[in-house]
């Protein structure tokens, strides 16, 4: 997977948990958040390494 691909996946996840929030679907929304953050962070920490 490319990055650019990992970073349209990742925006993705968050738009889902935006619009998850806004229709009153907490727990898809907290879901989303969170999926978003851990994958994000697992992304980043390889490339801050090196």
């Amino acid at each position: 997977m490319t990055a650019f691909k990992r970073d349209i996946l990742i925006g993705l996840m968050f738009v889902v948990g935006i619009l998850g929030f806004i229709s009153g679907e907490f727990i898809v929304s907290t879901i989303m958040f969170g999926s978003a953050a851990l994958f994000s962070n697992m992304l980043l920490s390889p490339r801050l390494r090196n």
